[in-house]
């Protein structure tokens, strides 16, 4: 049943053209459950699945986050990289939103040190240590500095894997999806007519080539996160009732 609710994401997402896939000829036959027709040679997504599924994706982040969960925002291409950056720091999550690195999650323990050589680097900047090497040290450094910061600033402070990873353009990202899927690590993925839904733990059915619609999924992808974080601060934040036995209903115990 379409509840009012549903009613007002499907017109926000059909405003945002997340209803539109690729051409007929580029479609990928997984993705034919969530396809509503053609028109015009161009295949047209069937939004009633993907509020189905963003809802589904929503719960899910939410109890995740709840349950002190981190999260990885991935989305290099043109109309996802600002958007992911945006949301991921929203959310208090980690992202990638320039290029990935092949090895990220599957060779974590190299991208560690790199990451280690990042914080290395800040630091050494900020305490004007920069300033006393000689020009030419110096501009090495600050070039390893900003292709650091460019590639790994987003994951400056994961200090382990990601537990979940949302994943904006499939094709763009399939180096990235392939290591989760390698590493068992669930995956919220933006799926478009071309892509393959299968490799996702949670797909979504909607135009990854359009920024309104990407920024459309995304914002409440982040609004659920911020949600689980806020309920798991309120629980740790609440105080702790003991309960006092009440003397007149002690019974004593039969020797």
């Amino acid at each position: 049943m379409i509840t009012t609710e549903w009613h007002e994401e499907l017109r926000t997402l059909t405003k945002a053209g997340a209803h539109y896939g690729h051409p007929t000829s580029r479609w990928n036959p997984k993705m034919h459950p969530y396809i509503f027709r053609q028109k015009k040679g161009i295949h047209i997504i069937d939004l009633v699945q993907t509020v189905r599924l963003l809802s589904e994706a929503c719960k899910f982040l939410t109890l995740a986050a709840s349950k002190g969960k981190q999260f990885l925002w991935v989305g290099t291409k043109k109309q996802a990289s600002k958007t992911v950056m945006e949301r991921a720091r929203y959310s208090k999550s980690h992202f990638v939103n320039k290029k990935w690195l092949g090895g990220m999650l599957t060779n974590w323990p190299t991208v560690r040190k790199r990451i280690w050589k990042l914080q290395g680097l800040e630091a050494r900047e900020r305490n004007g240590y920069m300033e006393l090497l000689p020009k030419k040290e110096a501009s090495i450094k600050r070039k390893q500095l900003a292709r650091l910061r460019k590639y790994l600033g987003g994951m400056r402070h994961m200090t382990r894997l990601p537990d979940v990873v949302l994943l904006f353009g499939q094709k763009e990202e399939i180096t990235a999806l392939q290591e989760c899927v390698k590493l068992g690590i669930p995956t919220v993925c933006i799926v478009d007519t071309d892509c393959n839904p299968d490799m996702a733990y949670i797909p979504i059915p909607a135009n990854d080539d359009s920024t309104a619609s990407i920024g459309c999924i995304s914002e409440r992808l982040a609004g659920a996160i911020r949600r689980g974080y806020f309920f798991r601060n309120e629980k740790r934040s609440r105080p702790q009732t003991k309960i006092k036995p009440n003397k007149d209903t002690l019974v004593e115990a039969p020797i």
